[in-house]
């Protein structure tokens, strides 16, 4: 009988309540068990493709061409496997089928309601997702936070299901905060009885209470909590703001939540093997190097925007035994700047992202970086837009097309370098319209591509309406711009380099969305090492600067 655990959040958003939940994936995969995932977002979008990353974060991309929650991304990177459009429902989804259902009759003159029609969707697409995983264990999180309007028919589903089910087959863990408030010097427990006593009124009892706090909780304080909001102390665990969010696993474990977990469920499995991931955490902690890496984009507003990236970057970081610092750079910034302004801000970088993005806003101050790298041989990794705009850049100040753009920013360009894809001509609707999901990309042998994947063909996600402009090719390559990865099917270029310079490769999916903390994407992963050869370049040239002043001073000594 498979068995579900519901995660559901309360107090404030952002508590990591999809942290929370794939460590429990982490921690119950490590005992041998079958483990799937399922985010519920209750916005009446359909999906996230066409949401500000401003608000909603960052788009996460399945390999069957989904755009999802950028919770998805954690639950992948911490499970280590591919998940699928089924393991992210919102509102939007669960009304657009059942709306369906009622217009092709099905269900039989019934007035459809919110009880039963829309909890018996939702809760559809819990069975589903299990079934399709075959899963031992379904972990689903409930996103917003309790007493949000928009989560009700959510929570009561997951109230329902526990009926329909068995109780003995169900499980609610509850993420709430417990504040530090400085000025009297105490944790405050009364914000996590209050969402507590919001969850039991619509008739949800938790099992366990994960509290989310920065200073450890004496035992008074979890006591206090375990009696008012009626569960065993034992129960109410921990989870402290720790250095890396893969080392909450191993916090949780200490707590004794998958003991917890396997005794209330009655799961037989045997006991953690965790050895690697403890592994993983030692090298995060106690790196051998560091670098610098300028990242630079359009959406710096927001912590999660670009988190794939990020964690990818750290993915590179955990393969090198390096500590990456991630220098957020503003791409409208660089815009103002000129050729000595570019240099005094990313020269002290060790490498250079140009993150994905849409539109004109900021594109130029991408050029900028882009060119500050090509001439300075400083590495570079373009993603995406990135790309785009690295061979938008060489086409001007290398093959001498003045004016060359992407027809996306500007229709009219003498030069679009960068165009349209055939199919996307004539596509009017936004949402899940874009070349999406897992394509094979053929590697060029004898390619810095080649030298990271050591495989001629790769399977790589994208998200894009845009390609290079096979009609430049030519000239591009023919000036020294090398197309190293093709989609066989329609030969568009997939990957670009510069034969001569320490490292600069763009590629027109996203491979950040493939890296695991413990399988570090290949191109993330030699990115981060020609940035470690960066480092200790400068660092040798400035000690040999050093070295040199110091000659000079002793040979004008009397």
């Amino acid at each position: 009988m498979t068995k579900y655990i519901f995660v559901t959040g309360g107090v404030a958003s952002a508590l990591g309540k999809g942290i929370v939940s794939a460590s429990i994936g982490r921690l119950l995969k490590s005992r041998g068990l079958r483990v799937t995932l399922l985010k519920f977002d209750p916005y009446v979008n359909v999906d996230a493709g066409t949401m500000n990353p401003y608000q909603h974060g960052e788009v996460f991309v399945t390999e069957d061409g989904a755009e999802t929650d950028m919770d998805l991304g954690h639950y992948e990177r911490f499970i280590d496997e591919n998940l699928t459009r089924d393991n992210n429902v919102t509102t939007g989804k669960i009304y657009f089928s059942v709306i369906s259902r009622e217009r092709r009759g099905e269900y039989l003159g019934a007035t459809v309601q919110i009880i039963p029609h829309v909890t018996n969707e939702i809760k559809e697409a819990i069975r589903e997702v299990g079934r399709k995983a075959q899963a031992d264990v379904v972990i689903v999180e409930v996103g917003g936070t309790v007493g949000d309007i928009e989560g009700l028919p959510f929570l009561e589903a997951i109230r329902q299901f526990r009926h329909n089910v068995g109780e003995e087959n169900v499980m609610y863990i509850h993420v709430s905060l417990v504040p530090y408030l400085k000025t009297v010097g105490e944790l405050k427990t009364k914000p996590t009885q209050h969402s507590v006593k919001e969850l039991r009124s619509i008739g949800i009892q938790p099992d366990v209470i994960v509290c989310r706090t920065e200073l450890p909780l004496q035992r008074s304080i979890k006591e206090k909590i375990a009696l008012f909001c009626d569960v065993p102390l034992e129960a109410v665990i921990q989870a402290i703001d720790v250095e890396t969010i893969y080392e909450v696993p191993l916090i949780l474990e200490e707590e004794g939540l998958t003991d917890i977990i396997v005794r209330r469920l009655g799961i037989s499995c045997g006991e953690p093997r965790l050895e690697e991931w403890r592994e993983l955490v030692n090298r995060i902690k106690n790196p051998h190097h560091e670098v610098t890496i300028a990242l630079v984009g359009k959406y710096m507003g927001g912590g999660d925007t670009y988190v794939s990236i990020v964690e990818a970057l750290h993915h590179g970081g955990i393969a090198n035994r390096t500590k990456v610092k991630i220098l957020k750079v503003d791409s409208e910034d660089l815009e103002r700047l000129d050729d000595s302004g570019i240099a005094a801000r990313l020269g002290g970088c060790d490498g250079v992202l140009v993150a994905p993005g849409f539109g004109d806003r900021g594109v130029e101050g991408k050029v900028k970086a882009i060119k500050f790298c090509r001439e300075h041989d400083v590495p570079f990794f373009g993603v995406c837009y990135g790309m785009q705009w690295a061979v938008v850049e060489f086409a001007r100040n290398v093959c001498g097309l003045h004016g060359a753009n992407t027809t996306e920013v500007d229709p009219h360009t003498p030069y679009p370098v960068i165009d349209l894809l055939p199919e996307q001509k004539g596509v009017t609707e936004k949402g899940g319209t874009m070349r999406l999901g897992s394509f094979p990309c053929r590697i060029e042998p004898g390619s810095l591509a080649f030298q990271a994947y050591q495989e001629e063909v790769v399977f790589e996600r994208h998200r894009h309406r845009y390609e290079v402009n096979n009609a430049y090719l030519p000239l591009l390559t023919s000036k020294g711009l090398r197309v190293s990865g093709v989609y066989p099917e329609k030969n568009l270029a997939e990957i670009i380099e510069l034969p001569g310079h320490t490292w600069f490769l763009g590629t027109q999916f996203h491979a950040e969305y493939r890296s695991r903390p413990n399988a570090p994407h290949p191109l993330y992963r030699e990115f981060i090492r020609a940035a470690l050869y960066q480092a200790r370049r400068r660092k040798a040239v400035k000690e040999e600067a050093i070295r040199g002043r110091e000659q000079y001073v002793m040979r004008d000594e009397p």
